[in-house]
Order: structure tokens, then sequence, then C-alpha cells
């Protein structure tokens, strides 16, 4: 016998997304879009033709508010039918519908296009002056981000010829990566009868005890993408040689710059972090070696990365999750229990596992106006209610910062993952404090470790990956098993001599959907990752003189620069001392882990599962 049980705990926990719209057919949907465009209209009327940057502050005010409320609102139907399609990526009508509000959302950001460009060309000298306007002020952040932009924008009928282009181009081929990795299914042997999963259930496997299992799930599920690589590696290459090609046309100095300046963030900055990883890879290696002596392995494969502990696996239901969750987040801060306990009385989570469902885990953020909603695929393992906190942490960061307007609402990457890894730093302390036997207690450890590693040094690997692809793709199309060669020397990195790859991995840059959605987001991970893990320590230290600076932190949402944000709690990012706080963090828990157990026996032959 394996030992594998396929769970659903979570079975009947879908979202309901009514508070948006009825359903696929609801005439409001329909309403909301001629809405906007009429608006939008008006709104041409009224302003273009004028030069917008010589309104006197009191026009000028009027008129950027019409432009977030005309934009909050013709936003609510794609953001409804994104929903719709990751809950069920094969259904017609969704497909019908995400396109249809796509298409129109496109149509909007072209007729604001004009407004839009007139505020990244504000002159340094007139947006002093509209700045010297009270009610205006809280938009500085937001009118000084746009000019970052300013030397990068084309005219505007080319930036229209691009938005409309995207539809067709980038936009299309994301769209087709993600249906068509949501049309997989896999069939698996598993205890003598063949059954078909997803992916998630599928990768969910890889916390199974028995060994043979976890790699024959992982095989399987590489071994699929493998069998469809015209179509991956074809995505693949379109989508960095677009990015190449926009670049070019606008001016941006290589494939990161963009996103450095989306950011916020000197590219100094991402470098000396990223190098400050790299020289902490031995860091996750000593872990890797720990775990393997735990397990009683000779070696480790990555299919063994999130092998449970002999003693260790446990199964936890939905509603346990949930409880644990709730406390917990109350324990830390009355606001966090609250606005927890809202998502579950209101049904803003969607869990169960489905066929055709989005195989990861999100929270969606929408606006100001509307509340967040939570995606996960729920297996039953205890790891997910860390998967729990983490979304519930981005939920709880976003319904904070609705506080603010549109133009400041979404924090940048590079804090986006502020709230939610903090969340799971949270669950982790209230497993261990629940847990007094020593394998559980082990395995809670384990689960922590793992995923600080896969957040900061296996994104780190993702983003070394991402830029060498990005570099020789410049010289030619990427065949799969060039690009297979990049992925494996990125990982063989970091995985040293303390893991062994199993042959199929040469395939695991084909499932990042990280790649397709935003290219180099996987360092905002890294940064995040390890500012919360220095802000959880400084909560420690500080105790509840801390959380009113950490509330203000997330209420303030995109409005004022990463930097600044957090040097409003004592964090100075751009001094090299600070990155070591977060591998201290990282250091502690090893040592915690190392002093449980003989780790350091021997390790016996066999799989000793």
């Amino acid at each position: 016998m394996t030992g594998f049980k396929e769970l659903d705990g979570a079975q009947g926990i879908k979202w309901d997304l009514s508070d948006l719209y009825g359903s696929p057919e609801d005439p409001s949907i329909t309403e909301d879009l001629r809405s906007s465009a009429d608006r939008a209209k008006q709104f041409q009327e009224m302003y273009k033709g004028k030069e917008i940057a010589s309104l006197e502050p009191p026009a000028f005010f009027p008129a950027l508010k019409e432009y977030e409320s005309i934009q909050e609102a013709g936003v609510k139907p794609f953001l409804y039918a994104s929903l719709l399609f990751s809950e069920d990526t094969q259904d017609n009508r969704y497909k019908a519908l995400l396109q249809q509000a796509k298409e129109r959302w496109n149509e909007l950001e072209n007729q604001f296009l004009f407004f839009r460009l007139a505020l990244i060309g504000l002159p340094e000298e007139r947006l002093h002056r509209l700045l010297e306007y009270e009610p205006l002020q809280v938009y500085e952040h937001a009118l000084r981000f746009l000019r970052r932009f300013r030397d990068f924008t084309r005219p505007e009928k080319e930036e229209e010829i691009l938005n409309r282009k995207n539809l067709t181009g980038r936009s299309a081929i994301t769209t087709l990566f993600d249906e068509f990795t949501g049309s997989f299914t896999f069939r698996l042997t598993v205890d003598g009868v063949e059954k078909e999963f997803t992916g998630s259930g599928l990768l969910a496997m890889l916390y199974s005890p028995d060994r043979n299992l976890r790699e024959k799930a992982f095989s399987a599920f590489l071994k699929h993408h493998e069998q469809n690589n015209l179509v991956l590696t074809s995505i693949f290459n379109a989508l960095i040689l677009d990015s190449r090609v926009e670049d070019e046309i606008r001016g941006y100095r290589g494939p990161m710059h963009r996103t450095h300046l989306e950011n916020e963030i000197p590219p100094e900055t991402v470098d000396l972090m990223m190098e400050a990883t790299e020289n902490h890879y031995s860091l996750a290696r000593e872990y890797f070696q720990v775990k393997t002596c735990l397990l009683g392995l000779p070696r480790m494969k990555n299919s063994d990365l999130y092998a449970p502990l002999p003693g260790g696996n446990r199964e936890m239901s939905f509603e346990k999750a949930k409880s644990l969750l709730v406390e917990s987040f109350h324990r830390f801060h009355p606001r966090f229990g609250e606005i927890s306990q809202e998502f579950f009385e209101k049904r803003w989570i969607d869990a169960e596992l489905r066929k055709g469902k989005y195989g990861g885990a999100f929270c969606s953020g929408m606006t100001p106006s509307l509340h967040p909603y939570l995606l996960m695929n729920f297996t039953g393992n205890f790891r997910d209610a860390l998967t729990l906190a983490h979304e519930m942490g981005h939920a709880i960061h976003s319904y904070l910062s609705r506080k603010q307007t549109l133009l400041n609402f979404d924090p940048p990457l590079t804090l986006a993952e502020t709230a939610s890894v903090f969340g799971e730093m949270i669950m982790i302390q209230e497993l261990l404090q629940e847990e007094q036997d020593v394998a559980a207690r082990q395995a809670i450890l384990c689960a922590a470790l793992e995923d600080i590693i896969a957040t900061v040094f296996r994104q780190n690997v993702l983003t070394r990956f991402e830029q060498e692809a990005h570099e020789r793709r410049r010289n030619h199309l990427l065949t799969g098993e060039e690009i297979g060669d990049i992925w494996w020397q990125a990982n063989a990195r970091l995985f040293g001599d303390s893991v062994e790859m199993i042959p199929e991995y040469r395939w695991g840059w084909s499932y990042i959907s990280h790649f397709i959605h935003a290219r180099f987001y996987c360092y905002s991970y890294v940064f995040g990752e390890l500012v919360v893990l220095a802000l959880f320590q400084k909560y420690q230290e500080e105790g509840s003189s801390f959380l009113p600076l950490f509330i203000r932190l997330l209420e303030s949402g995109g409005s004022r620069r990463p930097d600044e944000l957090l040097a409003e709690v004592g964090m100075y990012v751009n001094q090299p001392a600070f990155w070591e706080k977060g591998f201290q963090v990282i250091r502690g828990l090893i040592d915690e882990l190392k002093s449980l157990g003989p780790w350091d026996r021997i390790c016996t032959e066999g799989d000793g599962q």
C-alpha cells in the first residue's frame, strides 16, 4: 500500500461572487460595460484636446477623481470574468465573458490613454504647483510614479496600437497558456487502481509518505508537460520575444529595467539582494542534508523535498485549518481575526478541488470599493493551512488598503507578500504552540523552512533562469531542450551535491505561470520574504508596540515608495546589512530543528519509509 489517500477536506467551499454579479448572464454586466464606455467618452469630450498640464489645481483634481472612478467601475466586469475563468478554465461561457470584458477594458484604456500620457508627461515644475493644492497631495506618489515612465512612453497613436495588438499578442498567448494547461488531466495508478487527477491533485502526492509514489507522480506531471513541449516552448519563446520587441520600441535598458521601475527599486538593490541570497545557498543545502537524515535516505531527490517525516505526516480538515487561522490571527491583532472571519462567513473563499480549476492559489485584490476574493486548492494536508494563511494575509493587506484611492491602492510587487508571509509565520507559531510531540514539531519546522526556501532560494533560481533565457533568446529561437539545460544549471547551483534532480525535471520550467504572466516577478518574492522575516523578528523583539506600525504599513497600500514605507518601521533595504536579518531567522529555524532530535545519525540504506 502507498499510504496515499486523496482528500478533499474543502468540498463545498466555493466562493459566492454575487457581491459582483448574479451570474455570467446578469444584465448588469452589459450595463456596466456600456455605462463605463459612455462615461469615458464624455471624459474624452471634456478633456481631450486641452492642455491637461495647464489645468489649475481645482480643475485638475475633479478630472483625476473622475478618471479613477470610471476606471474602477470599468474594471469590475473584467475582474468578475477573471474569477469565473479561474474557477473553471474550461467553461465556454466564462471564456467568452472574459474575452468580451478584456476587449472592452482594452477599449476603455485606449480612451483614457491621452489622459494617462498627460500625467506621465507632467513637467516637474507643473507637478510641484499642483501638489501645493492640499486635496491633490494624497496623489503625490501616484503622480511621481507615473513620471518614472516618461522616457519610455511613445506618442498616443503608437501607444494605442501597442494596447490593441496586446489583445492578439501577449494577452492572447497568456490566455492560451492558462486554458491549455488548465485542460491537462493526468492518469496514474495508485494502490493498483488507475485514476484521473488534476495537476494540483498530482502535485499533492509530493507530500505522500511513499517515496516511489512521490517520484512517479512528479515524473508523470513533468512528462505530460514534455509531451506538450511544442506548444509550451512556443509560448515561452513568443513571450520573451514580445517583451524584447516592446522594450526596444520603448527604449528600456534591458529586460529587467521595466520591472525595476514598476517595483520602484534600484537595480543595485536587487543585485545586492540576489548576491546575498546566493551567498547563503549553503543554508538551503544544510537543511536538505538535515532532512535527508531525518528521512533516513542515502540521498535526497527533488521529488523528496516535501516528503513528510516519519511520524510527522498530518492530515488536516478545512474546518480545523479555518479554526487555527481565525484564532491565531485574532491573537496577533483583533482586526486580522475579524477580517479573516468575515471571509469565511460571507463565502469569499474557493478552496475545493475541481476539474478545470486554476491549479495554484491567489488572492484577487480587486479595487478599493470591492472586497478581495481568495482561491486555493485544499488537498487536506496540514501544509494547506499555511497556504490558506498566506493567501488570507494577502486578503487582509488588500482589505486594509481599501482606504486608499485607486491610484494608491496596489502595493508594489516588492511589498505585495508582506502580510501573506507574515500570515504564514503566525500560523507556524500557532502550530508549534499546539504541538508538543517532537515528530510533529519537526514536521512543522520542516514545512516552514521548505516554504522559506521555496520563496527565497528557489525564486532566486527562477530569476537567474529567466535572466539567462532572455539573454539567449536575443540570439536565436530556444528549443525545449536548451531551455531545459538553462533550467537544470540554475537549479544545480542551489542543490549542489545535496539533492539529486530526477531526469524529467528538465521540464520543470514549463509549468511556472509567473514566467507567462509577469516577467521577473519572482525576485519580488525574494525581496518580500526577506523583508517579512526581518519584520517578524522585529515583532518578536518589540511585541505589541510593533503592531500599529505594521497595520499602518498595510493600510498604506501603494501610496509611497517601498523604501519609504519600510523606513517607517525601521527597515532600510538599501543597506547591505539589512538582508542578513532575514538569513539570521532562517539560521535560527534550522538550529531549532536540529535541536529537536538525532538528525545527524548516519543515513541508512533504502528509503527508510
